[in-house]
């Protein structure tokens, strides 16, 4: 029977775990410069220890915030995930079973939740809902492979609603230093109840994103541009109330020489200019009272929100126009493209495959709920087959056509150009395509003209009509024509 850890077993449990503590520490350094003489955390208004809340926050309110969490999880999750085992035409057991999987519990759903909520804080989990637990208190037992286990259910958790509860403390365990148990909290249906369980590791897939030192934390994609996303509020903020105070012009207003407002003038005045500056009131009407137009004071704001556009672009490998929504048909060039997309198949192959896919995929086979490899030497050998995020949409492939059509006409309509650049330095430099399209083109030509050739010498080798004797254009009508003359001489 476990007993609950002591004092100095919770402490051993905190330093095991990455130290939190001690990241949250290092808050009260930020900023400092001059030998601490200089905070410029205090001085920017920017907070030195950050918690899930902060970034829950920002991706709840701020527009940024969130494109930086989703657009990279949208891309890399675009398209079928399968499992593939054989390159056999014929679907084997496991790939058949990871569809019906699918089908039945909606995975990939499942795990793009996870991985948002993975990116919001140190870490997320996947909840595990085996048919072996009939009550809460059953979370809490390990998961073991028998007979009519089935899967039921997944729920994706971030650390808020998920907390690690206790760690492997023995030190001749392989999962020393990991989670032992887990504080869910978990709501009901209607969402007015929750109710926190404990749960085994077993019954839990747990993913960090780009962990170093800890393999169990990590920081929130938000928290290295946090401060970038309070300057763009600042930025954004700022600049609507810029406007909205510089659009409506303030007004100097001076008593006329020689008059005395009384107490009573002076409670009006007061009213009516509250009024105006609340919207309330267009017309003044003023005795004694000179007024002056104060000059607007309204710049543009874009320069500032660009830099800080670009700041955030460079850490999170988010090009701007794909950060700000308007990335189809808009990128700057087929290299802002290609690098988004170089991004995220290293984000599939090093992130998602290995902290979320494979470690459910594995456990499922270990579990019998999905069906053991069909491989002669009986291992876990399958890929991962993606939806190729390099395929051209069909409006792409016609704009490319049409630029490289008009490079074509402009070279074909060029006298000599060939002498200073051949044809198949053209294609290659200028339109960019490959060895292969090279040589399929040129073959296409040499056919072309052979056929051409052909078609030349068979005309010239065919049998001239004579001069003297006109082509019969209609030779179904000559035997009646014959018939007619014969019935007329007679």
């Amino acid at each position: 029977m476990r007993t609950k850890p002591n004092k100095l077993q919770a402490n051993e449990a905190i330093n095991l775990s990455g130290g939190l503590a001690s990241r949250y520490g290092l808050g009260s350094q930020m900023g400092l410069s001059f030998g601490g003489s200089r905070n410029l955390y205090d001085v920017l208004g920017y907070s030195k220890e950050l918690k899930f809340t902060d970034f829950l926050g920002q991706y709840t309110r701020h527009g940024i915030a969130k494109a930086i969490i989703n657009r990279p999880v949208q891309r890399a999750w675009k398209g079928d995930v399968l499992i593939i085992e054989s390159d056999d035409d014929k679907d084997t057991a496991l790939e058949t079973a990871w569809v019906e999987l699918e089908n039945k519990l909606k995975l990939k759903s499942n795990f793009v939740r996870l991985d948002k909520l993975t990116g919001l804080g140190a870490y997320g989990v996947l909840l595990l809902g085996f048919s072996d637990v009939k009550d809460n208190l059953q979370f809490k037992d390990p998961v073991i492979k028998s007979a009519g286990l089935q899967l039921m259910y997944l729920k994706p958790y971030s650390q808020n609603d998920a907390t690690i509860l206790e760690y492997v403390l023995d030190v001749n365990d392989p999962r020393y230093g990991l989670p032992l148990y887990y504080n869910i909290r978990v709501g009901t249906a209607d969402g007015n109840t929750q109710t926190t369980i404990v749960v085994h590791y077993s019954r839990v897939i747990h993913v960090v994103d780009d962990p170093l030192e800890s393999e169990i934390i990590s920081s929130s994609r938000l928290e290295v541009v946090y401060n970038n996303l309070k300057d763009l509020e600042k930025i954004v903020g700022g600049s609507a109330e810029m406007f909205w105070k510089g659009a409506r012009p303030g007004y100097q207003a001076s008593v006329q020489e020689g008059y005395t407002l009384s107490d009573p003038e002076k409670l009006k005045l007061q009213d009516q200019f509250d009024e105006y500056e609340h919207n309330l009131r267009r017309i003044l009407q003023l005795k004694g009272i000179d007024m002056k137009s104060l000059d607007t004071q309204v710049t543009d704001p874009k320069p500032h929100v660009d830099v800080q556009l670009m700041m955030i672009s460079a850490v999170t490998n988010i090009p701007v126009r794909i950060l700000i929504g308007s990335e189809r048909g808009e990128l700057s060039s087929g290299q802002d493209a290609d690098e988004w997309n170089s991004h995220i198949t290293s984000r599939r192959e090093e992130f998602i495959e290995p902290m979320i896919i494979r470690p459910f995929v594995d456990q499922m086979i270990d579990l019998g709920i999905l069906p053991p490899s069909q491989n002669k030497d009986k291992v876990k050998k399958y890929t991962i087959q993606w939806e190729n995020l390099f395929n051209q949409s069909d409006k792409e492939k016609a704009d490319v056509g049409k630029t490289r059509a008009e490079a074509l006409k402009s070279y074909a309509s060029t006298p000599g150009v060939e002498n200073t650049m051949p044809p198949a330095a053209f294609m290659e430099f200028c339109l960019g395509l490959s060895q292969e399209q090279i040589t399929l083109i040129l073959e296409m030509q040499k056919q072309f003209m052979l056929d051409e050739e052909r078609d030349i010498k068979e005309a010239e080798e065919a049998e001239p009509v004579p001069e003297d004797k006109e082509p019969d254009l209609n030779p179904e009508t000559e035997p009646k024509e014959a018939e007619e003359a014969t019935e007329i001489e007679k």
